[in-house]
């Protein structure tokens, strides 16, 4: 089987109103099952955060990875995604979330390396347009002589690929370390500045307000790509909201790596 190009696929994008955390989480299985069964077109899906949250990925730990009792403080909501890679901290307004839906072909014969870099590199033309002399850094970072920027995380599915990256706008690097336990041994002596140049925002590096970075992004993609307005389809939201229930919302799911 030969490797499909990014322009062999009729792109479609999905913007929509923000959700919430955990509707976030199922849309990405729902879609991911939609593309696989060939019911969808490859999808950019670009998330709009409905309240803050920390996104552990498929095999953290939870103890590990979040204080529990101070994501309870600030009121933020602990979910586990079905891609791997790190904790994510997010509020709304300071992050930029994207998923793919793609199919298999595309990144068929590359290694795993080699599909993250295929996947971030229309982000870093983007950036690049943006002023910020951005690159793909092995194995799922987009960083910048600033700082790193964003992260990002696979998983296959039946024929299907999710790349899913979340990048930083802005950042309260005080409260995300509050809440996240990774690199609090690594910072403690360093104090929060550093916390905050490790993570380097997009509001920093651009000037520019969050809309028009997304604006750019998707102008980028739309340019390279190819890339039609769509929507989400009643069915998907009923299959993500019935996933919701049974599986992202639940204890065992979040808590599944103790």
């Amino acid at each position: 089987m030969s490797r499909s190009m990014w322009r062999d696929h009729d792109w479609q994008l999905i913007h929509t109103a923000p959700q919430a955390p955990l509707l976030h989480m199922a849309l990405d299985q729902a879609l991911l099952d939609e593309v696989a069964a060939g019911r969808r077109q490859p999808t950019l899906r670009l998330w709009e955060w409905a309240s803050s949250a920390v996104v552990i990925g498929r095999f953290q730990s939870l103890r590990n990875e979040v204080d529990a009792e101070a994501a309870r403080q600030h009121d933020i909501e602990v979910v586990r995604r079905i891609s791997g890679g790190g904790a994510m901290f997010i509020e709304p307004g300071n992050t930029i979330t994207y998923s793919i839906y793609a199919p298999l072909s595309m990144v068929e014969g590359m290694s795993f390396q080699e599909s993250y870099a295929l996947m971030d590199s229309w982000v870093l033309a983007a950036l690049g347009e943006l002023g910020i002399k951005a690159w793909y850094q092995p194995l799922n970072d987009i960083t910048s002589a600033g700082g790193k920027i964003a992260g990002a995380a696979q998983t296959r599915s039946r024929g299907a690929l999710l790349h899913h990256v979340t990048m930083a706008y802005d950042i309260d690097a005080t409260k995300m370390l509050d809440v996240l336990r990774i690199g609090r041994e690594k910072l403690s002596d360093k104090g929060t500045a550093s916390a905050a140049k490790r993570v380097d925002p997009l509001r920093s590096q651009t000037g520019l307000p969050r809309a028009t970075v997304v604006e750019r992004m998707l102008a980028t993609f739309r340019r390279l790509h190819g890339l039609a307005d769509d929507t989400l389809r009643d069915a998907e939201l009923a299959r993500a909201e019935a996933l919701v229930k049974e599986k992202f919302g639940t204890s065992q799911w979040v808590a599944d790596v103790p």
